[in-house]
């Protein structure tokens, strides 16, 4: 968008009272933001949502000044602007009636014909969760999907960090502004991200860092996705924010199960129960519910699957199968001298990553 144009924009964004979703009603009905600001008490007041204080704060000189400030400081930085009318604007979340009238970002995404996930979690996530999340993106590979979350401690950076390792495209939804980076300790990976992807936020350059600001940023990471993955949450973690947007903006929300009695499957679990998530257990399941095609994969995809890591007891699973063939869990337990709990999980972990595949009667065998 032009620099006028992106001015006045901005000095509307300013005006106190005047969130997305009033926003768009004005710019709808008087085509541009100088024309809002520019227009007469009584034509504002054809607009829903407008009322005396809102048509006071409309004429405060003080959303020029910021606007200015903001304007110079997008254009020191570099950054990148996106009106929610653009059509470098993500596509998925112009169906979002609170979405973002501008969108900051380092670099333009191409948001079109791209199969987009989101994979979020808990901070405090278990080793499970880790192998799970890694895994899943893995699995996922083949299909070079973009990989959305948070940025933030736990599950979020573990996300961002095995879609690096896969050479996949990833994108962290910030909860500040695109000059500062919380937390301070995940400054290090910002350059393989932007590598591989980027940042995008709706907060401004200048903006402090809020609480609140969170929940706002959980709804483009789920308006961006056309599915989003819970893989551990609390009753009340912030991902269950984020499966809530997600349901309300008809998008498909998974979750992975856990056990009763385990803190960070009780969101998950809880989600499942009511019917607001789809259970999944690996990443066929994802595939299959977002009904992502399999037929024809790109080759440079399939050599990464092939040269797959294995850790040092799933390269045991791994050799003993390649032996004897389609096997059960107690057998391969047994013959490879691991506990049958730990056995289920790494044969959970080789499926998402592509080595074996699961029968009827809870055999094994590999692909």
């Amino acid at each position: 968008m032009n620099e006028e144009k992106l001015f006045y924009t901005l000095a509307l964004q300013n005006v106190e009272g005047v969130g997305d979703v009033i926003s768009k009603r004005l710019l709808s009905h008087f085509n541009d933001a100088e024309a809002v600001l520019r227009a007469s008490s009584a034509d504002l007041k054809q607009v829903d949502g407008i009322g005396e204080r809102i048509l006071g704060n409309l004429r405060d000189k003080n959303i020029y000044r910021e606007a200015e400030l903001e304007l110079n400081a997008i254009k020191k930085l570099g950054i990148l602007v996106s009106y929610y009318t653009d059509d470098e604007y993500p596509n998925r979340l112009k169906h979002c009636d609170d979405g973002p009238v501008l969108l900051y970002s380092t670099r333009l995404f191409d948001w079109k014909n791209s199969k987009i996930i989101s994979i979020v979690g808990t901070r405090r996530h278990t080793s499970q969760g880790k192998e799970f999340c890694q895994a899943l993106v893995a699995a996922l590979t083949i299909y070079n999907p973009i990989i959305v979350s948070g940025f933030a401690f736990g599950i979020d950076i573990i996300a961002h960090r095995a879609a690096v390792d896969n050479q996949l495209r990833t994108v962290g939804v910030l909860g500040h502004g695109l000059q500062d980076i919380y937390p301070k300790s995940h400054y290090k990976y910002m350059g393989a991200v932007k590598e591989r992807g980027g940042f995008l936020t709706e907060f401004k350059t200048r903006s402090s860092m809020e609480r609140e600001n969170f929940i706002r940023r959980n709804r483009i990471v789920a308006g961006l996705s056309e599915a989003t993955v819970i893989v551990e949450s609390a009753q009340k973690g912030g991902s269950m924010s984020t499966a809530r947007f997600a349901n309300d903006y008809n998008r498909e929300v998974f979750a992975v199960p856990g056990r009763v009695s385990d803190k960070y499957s009780q969101g998950c679990n809880e989600l499942i129960k009511w019917q607001r998530a789809q259970l999944i257990t690996s990443a066929q399941d994802v595939i299959e519910l977002l009904q992502w095609d399999s037929s024809k994969p790109n080759q440079n995809a399939i050599q990464r699957t092939i040269f797959v890591e294995l850790t040092v007891d799933e390269q045991k699973i791994y050799d003993y199968l390649a032996v004897a063939g389609k096997q059960s869990m107690d057998e391969i337990a047994r013959s490879c001298q691991l506990v049958v709990y730990k056995v289920g999980v790494l044969l959970l972990s080789m499926e998402l990553k592509g080595v074996i595949r699961p029968m009827p009667g809870k055999f094994f065998e590999l692909i």
